[in-house]
């Protein structure tokens, strides 16, 4: 019986026999695709070749490309775990032909692959296949029924269905084509509806689709045309998961060798008995439980070690909720401490020989895990809390009314499932418990509402094939390594206003391509070069290069606004401006220095999450989880610019085979960058080794000095540094010495002490003396106001009985007018205060009601209507109110109006 290792490795190895390609699996976050959530297929590292916006130095690959599928339209996470075949994390065995050969040889290949006997020899006679019947315009795939026939299939094996089944589009525009699945029958126990005798091609269960071939034969234009492809392609995926399944003779993909050391880890890890638990059939629960935990282990390590960290919104969230569901299975299974950080070395040992960047990453991704099992936990309490208080509400709620229903409101069970990780069974089980009736259909409409919602936030842009003026065009021939000028360009192409044209005029703006350049095209967060086209006199500039990107791998478009006319045919010398292209080749050498430097301080979980270089700054994004202290950044900062001073080599090393340079030179590869089967290798001596394709400096010390401006947040997980370099440190050095020279006249110690810290004792100087001062005027204000207590007498009225005072202090805190209406309900004995007060245009009311009045008026009452004369309201408790109000031209109006509102509260009958 063949192992899941050994499987993957058999698919590969007979496809690189015939004569194919094999590229290693991309990450599990899209490269330069944001209609992607996750990785969800192998051909999506492909998706730019397809569309022809990418030419590789190969026209047929093989990959097995890790993959995941939770959240966005693929958001049925509560499957997982329940079923014999759904997976968050999953393996996608493919081969790919791009123009290359099409359906004879592909279908050829596949049935040759799974049933000889040198391969995979499963029996024929379990095997179906389907073709595209013809739907929705486009014509049945009868080349493919006759291929599969000429196989030796049987044609009452061969089923055709229709576009849900068995036509595949990359999106609503673009390559398109009809497919060919091929199922296997699993046997009758594999009935999920309990079928003996039932025919292909039932959906019990028992009939599993294990390979999928993807006939790339049209393009879609906007009208919902299909124009065929000049080069028809292919694409095919069969997941690791079933195949294992199949060739190891067991029904759920749970019981091959790619789970079970999982599921008999996260067993012992919840002291779960395993054997016991899972052979009775009442134990289901637990059974399921521990398939969430040994799935989303998977899920969770393998997509902290390519970067997505916890976060609440979009990859970062789908993580959580992985991380959360695995845990609260855990604590089904009565495992209330932190466990599923274990989980990950697990993971590490079984799939470490197929992925070795595994063995780096999975230090760090266990104490990622483990930090969000404890704020879990925390969060659980939190729900725990909010569940307990609205079963309470809604039993006295009904003790109150009888006729209310005892009904837990679906939409509010779901927040708590939701938001505080609460699950639905925990739920259920609490309120039944309290003996209220739980709202299940209103928990899935709101379920249900949740998935439309993450479908639609996914939705994205597709793709458009490249555009048809790009696409013939042969590539430019890059000279910008070696030279900042290229003379006698010919002009092979100009595009206008998105079309192509023979010339431009001046002042127009328009894009020009040349068969060899200098001029480096925006890439690896590189910015373009910039500079000019000089006619061929040498003399006469023709246009000005904005500048320069690829529309296609290999073309140069020049971003020109033209001075002299240009046509297609003509030569040129392009010239870059070399002050530009040396202050960016500072900045991104700095980059690499920068990134080493981080991770040598931060720790190696630190990686690249996307950069700007551009010749006045850089800018580099890292996955890291907190904020990076002030001595952290100093250290960094300290160890980049020794390697500065030490005037290292910058070591470029050209056509290196990917896996020499991942596995011998143990460079890095950067986020969003795609790479061919050759790289180009930077080596900054011992410090740092990163695939890059940019421009650099010669030696470190070209840079000149680096200097980190700040660092802070991006988003959940994502930090930013900003640093200048060369004449950007001098400027920023200058300005920092005009700086010190003025805090040299401002300071006191600033010939003992460094100027920040000379600087911060002024500060602490002058803030100290402010707060003395306002502490002077405070007390001044109050003693002011203490003293015109004594000449009050004449605004103390006799209200019905009560004496009532209202008086106006301007320029008074509340504390101290909260101080003052104590002293005067003191000096009343027994009475109503009202005090106003203005300052800085706003307006402060209070009211002071003596103990012994407050059953026959409140001070909330009193002030209600006053507060309303100056713009305002408030409240308060029966003895003393408070109020804020905008209108201080009403406050001794509404002052004067305090004795009638007394007086008709105390005529209210009792």
């Amino acid at each position: 019986m063949l192992t899941g290792s050994e499987i993957r490795r058999k698919f590969l190895d007979f496809f690189v026999q015939k004569g194919h390609r094999e590229v290693h699996s991309s990450s599990l976050v899209p490269a330069n695709d944001p209609t992607l959530l996750f990785t969800n297929a192998g051909m999506n590292q492909f998706k730019d070749v397809f569309l022809g916006l990418e030419k590789r130095d190969y026209n047929k690959a093989t990959t097995s490309q890790k993959c995941v599928r939770a959240g966005g339209k693929h958001n049925d996470l509560e499957n997982v775990g329940f079923t014999n075949r759904h997976h968050t994390f999953f393996e996608m065995l493919g081969n790919f032909s791009f123009g290359d050969y099409f359906k004879k040889d592909a279908i050829a290949y596949a049935w040759e692959l799974i049933t000889s006997s040198q391969w995979f020899g499963i029996p024929k006679e379990k095997l179906y296949v389907t073709v595209f019947n013809g739907e929705g315009g486009v014509p049945r795939d009868a080349e493919a029924q006759s291929l599969w026939a000429a196989q030796g299939i049987a044609q009452e094996r061969i089923f055709e269905m229709g576009l849900k089944d068995n036509f595949w589009q990359m999106g609503d525009t673009g390559p398109c084509g009809p497919c060919s699945e091929i199922h296997y029958d699993m046997g009758p126990a594999a009935s999920e509806g309990g079928h003996v005798d039932c025919r292909f091609p039932c959906d019990c269960g028992r009939y599993v689709e294990i390979w999928n071939l993807v006939f790339m034969q049209f393009d879609r234009d906007a009208s919902g045309k299909l124009n065929p492809l000049p080069k028809p392609s292919i694409d095919t995926g069969m997941g690791l998961e079933r195949l294992a399944a199949v060739l190891q003779g067991v029904i759920s993909n749970y019981d091959t060798d790619l789970f079970t050391p999982l599921i008999a880890r996260a067993a012992e890890l919840t002291g779960t008995s395993l054997k016991k638990e899972l052979e009775k059939e009442a134990h289901a629960k637990t059974a399921a439980s521990l398939r969430v935990i040994a799935d989303h282990s998977r899920a969770a390590t393998f997509l902290i070690s390519d970067g997505v960290l916890p976060a609440n919104d979009g990859r970062g969230y789908v993580l959580r909720k992985i991380i959360r569901r695995a845990i609260t299975h855990g604590r089904l299974l009565g495992q209330n401490r932190p466990f599923l950080h274990e989980m990950v070395f697990a993971v590490r040992d079984l799939m470490q020989n197929a992925y070795p960047e595994m063995k780096e990453a999975s230090n760090q991704a266990s104490k990622i895990v483990l930090a969000e099992e404890k704020r879990f936990s925390n969060t659980l309490e939190v729900g725990l809390e909010h569940l307990e208080f609205n079963i309470d509400v809604i039993v006295k709620a009904a003790v109150a009314s009888p006729e209310t229903p005892l009904v837990y409101p679906g939409k509010d069970a779901f927040m708590l499932y939701d938001t505080y990780g609460l699950p639905v069974d925990f739920i259920e089980d609490a309120v039944r418990d309290a003996g209220v009736a739980m709202d299940r259909a209103g928990f899935d409409r709101s379920m249900e509402e949740q998935r439309t919602r993450a479908r639609a936030s996914w939705k994205g842009a597709a793709k458009q094939t490249a555009n048809p003026a790009y696409q013939q065009l042969p590539k430019s021939d890059f000279e910008g390594y070696r030279q900042t000028r290229s003379d006698n360009c010919e002009v092979l192409a100009i595009i206008k206003n998105g079309q192509g044209a023979q010339e431009l005029k001046p002042g127009d703006e328009g894009e020009v391509i040349l068969d060899h350049t200098p001029f480096y095209a925006e890439a690896g967060g590189q910015v373009g070069d910039r500079g000019w086209f000089y006619s061929d006199d040498h003399n006469t500039v023709v246009a000005e290069v904005k500048g320069c990107y690829s529309p296609i791998q290999g073309v140069r478009a020049h971003q020109v606004i033209a001075k002299q006319a240009i046509r297609v045919g003509d030569r040129v010398d392009a010239i870059v401006n070399t002050d530009i292209r040396l202050a960016t080749m500072r900045n991104h050498t700095a980059t690499h220095l920068l990134h080493a430097g981080l991770r040598e301080v931060l720790g190696k979980h630190v990686k690249q999450a996307g950069s700007l270089v551009a010749p006045n700054h850089l800018r580099f994004d890292f996955s890291h989880f907190t904020a990076v202290e002030d001595e952290e950044l100093q250290d960094i900062e300290d160890i980049i610019n020794k390697e500065v001073l030490r005037n290292e080599k910058v070591e470029v090393i050209e056509n290196v085979p990917i896996d020499v340079a991942v596995n011998e030179y143990h460079a890095m590869a950067l986020f969003g960058e795609k790479y061919g089967d050759k790289v180009r290798v930077i080596k900054i001596g011992d410090f740092s080794t990163e695939l890059c394709g940019g421009t650099h400096t010669l030696a470190t010390g070209e840079i000149g000095l680096i200097k980190i401006l700040k660092e802070g947040s991006v988003s959940s997980g994502v930090r930013r540094v900003e640093a200048i370099t060369g004449e950007g440190s001098v400027q920023h050095f200058r300005k920092d010495h005009q700086l010190e020279g003025v805090v040299a006249a401002l300071a006191t110690h600033a010939e003992t002490t460094s100027p920040a810290e000379a600087l911060k004792l002024e500060l602490e100087k002058k803030d100290a003396e402010i707060k003395r001062l306002a502490r002077e005027l405070d007390q001044a204000r109050m003693k002011s106001a203490s003293s015109s207590v004594g000449s009050v007498s004449d605004k103390i009225k006799d209200v019905r009985g009560v004496k009532v005072l209202a008086h106006r202090v301007d320029n008074l805190e509340r504390a101290q007018m909260r101080t003052l209406v104590d002293q005067l309900r003191d000096k009343l004995g027994s009475g109503v205060v009202v005090l106003g007060s203005t300052t800085n245009g706003s307006v402060s009311l209070i009211v002071g009601v003596t103990k012994d009045l407050t059953s026959r008026i409140q001070a909330g009452k009193v002030i209600g209507p006053v507060a309303q004369k100056v713009g305002g309201k408030g409240g308060g408790r029966p003895d003393l109110a408070e109020a804020g109000g905008k209108d201080p031209g009403e406050l001794d109006a509404a002052l004067g109006e305090v004795y009638g509102v007394v007086e008709s509260l105390l005529a209210e009958p009792r």
